[in-house]
């Protein structure tokens, strides 16, 4: 048997009722602790993010709690249905119950017993997975309330394996018990793993590195109970959000009186699937015409909003500069309203509202020319009137910023602003396996769920992903691995995922490493087209409709530093679609110092297009200022 323990869900004979075959239900001895620990009262909230058919609920219930209930399976989700009628069960992948979830379902308790090693909609073994199951709970979690969860024995934070994660779980929640029981405990119900029991009160603690002292493994219920009753200190005050209607009737204890209730609280039942959102109001303002007399004698100029202005939003935290010649060129006045969360003006400075300003207003349209692409992903031709399969490219937006203006909160802004309309993937591409953490940092940044930021190394190479939604990080070096056998490409796999009709985002970040896409010419002759270079073409090529971000503070020392073609559209240049300029790479001199904001002005007059987001340069940036 697999390791997968799942609270309140009933099997027939030990052995699953639907396709999570790795998950069993709780047994009543082991909730009846869970909830001692809890120490339910009838004003609290509960909530079970995996609910099953319900067996912890119901315990819950009879300790006067209000119910807050999820469960993903279809199967167990329609039992949960028939034993709780009155009661609107949502099915979101408990993983990320706190992005789901509307934002009056606010719980003083947790009581949960995550699947140990299985996440939805993944192939395999995902050794995290009940950690990502309790820091969402924990995030939607009231101050001051009690999470109680069943977990696998080797979870724990004094396990040398995940004594970093419980570290960092202890910003936000305090663990004041843990303790480990025998696997006789749930012999009857198919399997015989040891489990754990885990009590964490949502408040920081005052030394995250220190953790209750380890108690050893509980033989039996009785000796676990006993341990709750000496070690689990009382819980703390919880002030919840009031109810979103004035009174609310008392639960019914039976299925008549549930349906009563049903038909006297509908709107109860009518939960939000989206964050609320609401477009970004700027207001358009006349820039100042150029003008060399307001311009100093330096190389930089301190950059503002130009063209247009944000109201209630701060400042960036830090200086940021612009080069003399691009702050003589007044930038195009825009018309389009990102879709964003209403904190959003805490969240992200001036300067960065106006970057996920300008990339949709570039991802607004399309090129003009139609094209073919063959099922390579490599030729890109000009279509002939009347092709059947002739594609238009979407406009593409490069970010140019330096170090210090916040890319990945920009990367993050865009990807937020699609989506709340609706565009629930989105693809982030850079350099190193590492940066995922910086890519969930900053997706955290915009009060998003950071573990919706999911690794493409999740899933096998010719197998499909499996998420309904979500952002998937790779790298370039995992981009380029070609099809191996009867295992296809991972380009293939990302667009079989996505569909060749996406029109969400593709991050591009350090697109520098795509540099040399489509080969040049070198001192000692012609130069090959670089693999990485060539693997990230052929995912725009495959996803013409994509709306494309390169990121990079280097990407235009030169031409073939970045990831587009200068001059050529087989190179999917859908920034900036760069004019015939034979000479244009000796303008761009490698070392400039920001020479991106050189190859704007030189290339943005003559193909009438419209303006990236100004670069700019920062250094020692205090993030304290926008939360």
């Amino acid at each position: 048997m697999t390791n997968g323990i799942q609270a309140g869900r009933r099997e027939t004979h030990g052995y699953p009722i639907d396709k999570w075959s790795s998950e069993f239900s709780t047994p009543v001895p082991l909730g009846f602790v869970a909830l001692t620990a809890a120490a339910i009262t009838p004003g609290d909230v509960v909530l079970e993010p995996s609910a099953g058919t319900g067996l912890l609920a119901i315990l819950a219930e009879i300790s006067g709690g209000r119910l807050i209930l999820n469960e993903l399976a279809d199967t167990r989700a329609d039992l949960l249905s028939s034993l709780f009628p009155a009661l609107s069960a949502t099915r979101f992948d408990a993983a990320q119950i706190h992005d789901h979830l509307d934002s009056e379902s606010v719980p003083s308790v947790v009581l949960m017993n995550p699947p140990f090693s299985v996440m939805a909609n993944v192939t395999g073994k995902v050794q995290d997975a009940a950690f990502r199951h309790i820091a969402s709970a924990l995030a939607r979690l009231a101050p001051g309330g009690r999470l109680v969860t069943i977990t696998g024995a080797g979870f724990g934070p004094d396990m040398p394996a995940w004594r970093e994660a419980f570290i960092g779980l202890q910003q936000r929640g305090t663990v004041v018990f843990s303790a480990a029981i025998n696997g006789s405990v749930y012999a009857r119900h198919g399997t015989t793993f040891p489990t754990r029991l885990t009590v964490i009160d949502k408040v920081p603690a005052a030394d995250p590195s220190l953790f209750p002292a380890s108690l050893g493994m509980a033989p039996d219920v009785a000796t676990l109970l006993g341990w709750i009753a000496d070690h689990v200190p009382p819980r703390l005050s919880v002030d919840l959000p009031k109810p979103p209607s004035p009174t609310q009737p008392s639960a019914a204890r039976s299925v008549r009186g549930y349906l009563a209730w049903a038909n006297a609280a509908p709107a109860m039942r009518k939960p939000t699937f989206a964050p609320a959102a609401i477009e970004l109001a700027y207001e358009i303002i006349d820039a100042v015409p150029p003008n060399a007399a307001r311009l100093s004698d330096a190389i930089y100029e301190e950059y503002d909003l130009q063209s247009i202005r944000i109201p209630g939003a701060v400042p960036h935290p830090t200086k940021l500069v612009q080069s003399a010649a691009m702050a003589s060129v007044a930038p195009p006045r825009p018309t389009y309203r990102p879709k964003l969360p209403a904190d959003i003006r805490g969240r992200l400075s001036d300067a960065q509202l106006e970057t996920v300003i300008y990339a949709g207003e570039a991802h607004s349209d399309h090129l003009a020319e139609s094209w073919t692409v063959d099922e390579t992903f490599d030729t890109v031709n000009a279509a002939t009137d009347g092709a059947h399969d002739a594609v238009r490219f979407r406009r593409g937006f490069m970010l140019g910023d330096g170090t210090g203006a916040g890319k990945g909160r920009q990367s993050a802004g865009i990807i937020l602003d699609n989506w709340l309309r609706g565009h629930r993937k989105a693809v982030w591409i850079s350099k190193s396996d590492k940066l995922i953490e910086d890519a969930q940092r900053d997706w955290s940044a915009l009060g998003q769920e950071r573990l919706l930021v999911t690794p493409l190394s999740r899933f096998a190479q010719g197998k499909p992903i499996t998420l309904s939604e979500g952002i998937l990080f790779t790298t370039y070096a995992t981009l380029r691995s070609d099809d191996r056998g009867e295992k296809v490409s991972r380009v293939r796999q990302i667009v079989d995922w996505l569909g060749r009709d996406f029109d969400g985002v593709i991050i591009f970040d350090e697109s520098h490493a795509m540099q040399n896409a489509g080969g040049g010419k070198g001192e000692r002759g012609d130069v090959e087209a670089s693999q990485q270079g060539r693997a990230g073409l052929r995912l725009q090529h495959a996803l013409p409709d994509a709306r494309v971000v390169y990121v990079s503070a280097t990407g235009a020392t030169t031409v073939h530093n970045s990831p587009m073609r200068n001059g050529s559209a087989s190179g999917v240049a859908r920034t900036f679609r760069l004019l015939p300029a034979p000479n244009s790479s000796k303008r761009l001199r490698p070392g400039a110092s920001r020479p991106w904001k050189s190859w704007h002005a030189i290339c943005a007059p003559a193909a009438s297009i419209p303006r990236g987001h100004s670069p700019m340069t920062a250094s020692n940036t205090n993030w304290s200022s926008i939360n």
